[in-house]
């Protein structure tokens, strides 16, 4: 009889432990990868939209959030997830794998939870309208357009002869540092403050890494989304629009299915943060 009962018993813990999953694969607190430094998207005092988006999806799988804190954007697939020092990626590219931040290359990726683009910032009373690389403000001299060093910006500056007059301007936000095998990080609203305090006419950033600044400036800023035509000399698109999805293990193929139940069912939700953070939001 006694045998019988802690048989009912550990059946019935066992069903019950499914049940509070709310039909989810897994029970165990789930580890999230995030930058240690890298605010507005997260940051060890869990202060970024990252942070907000992940503790949302622990509670929709009714599982604790551990914050897997990175230093090295470059070593973080390698590093944390695959070696499984953590289990979920934000911020990853669906595309090709490469988000402006981290390079990825094998994993699983859900589907879509976010898709936006770079963006041209500039003061709302220097009446200045730029959405596209084609607009003729881009192409002249003394139009000082600030960027990061890694972005789909560059590329353009190239194509039109432009890196060399803002090379300086790179430098100075680098601290004159090489990027040679290492991180440099530039703090996005050092760029936006350029902007407000007229050192550049405009800056192109992109928007998820912006928008929190361009909301707190206390002088008027506009944000343009840029419009996805531009190319290089040779035809070849340099895209400026973005689907972001969350990144797993290869083998966590059911993590992967519960992150896309969370994304679909809490929709609404994961728009409201990023909608918050003033994110402007394409559709998908």
């Amino acid at each position: 009889m006694i045998k019988q009962f802690k048989k009912i018993t550990l059946n019935a813990l066992i069903l019950s432990a499914f049940s509070l999953g709310a039909n989810y694969a897994y029970a165990a607190d789930l580890n999230i990868c995030a930058g240690e430094n890298e605010l507005p998207f997260s940051n060890s005092n869990k202060e970024g939209f990252e942070n907000e988006i992940a503790e949302l999806i622990g509670k929709a799988l009714n599982r604790k959030i551990n914050f897997v804190f990175w230093k090295d954007a470059r070593l973080v697939e390698r590093d944390y997830l695959v070696k499984g020092k953590c289990d979920v990626m934000l911020g990853v590219d669906k595309q090709d794998g490469i988000d402006p931040r981290i390079k990825v290359r094998k994993m699983l990726k859900t589907d879509t939870y976010l898709k936006t683009g770079y963006v041209f910032i500039t003061r709302a009373d220097r009446e200045i309208d730029i959405s596209s690389w084609n607009d003729e403000y881009i192409k002249n001299k003394d139009f000082r357009i600030g960027m990061m060093h890694d972005s789909p910006g560059k590329i353009m500056l190239l194509q039109m002869n432009r890196y060399d007059d803002m090379f300086d301007y790179f430098a100075e936000k680098q601290k004159y540092q090489s990027t040679r095998n290492r991180v440099i990080r530039v703090d996005p609203r050092e760029i936006v403050n350029d902007v407000a305090t007229k050192y550049i006419h405009t800056a192109m950033l992109w928007a998820p890494e912006a928008a929190r600044y361009v909301k707190a400036s206390k002088v008027p800023l506009k944000m343009q989304v840029i419009k996805d035509d531009a190319k290089k000399s040779n035809g070849e698109p340099v895209p400026m629009h973005y689907e972001i999805v969350m990144g797993v293990r290869e083998n966590d193929a059911a993590l992967q299915q519960d992150l896309n139940k969370v994304i679909k069912e809490k929709r609404a939700d994961i728009d409201a943060i990023l909608t918050r953070e003033g994110i402007p939001l394409l559709p998908f």
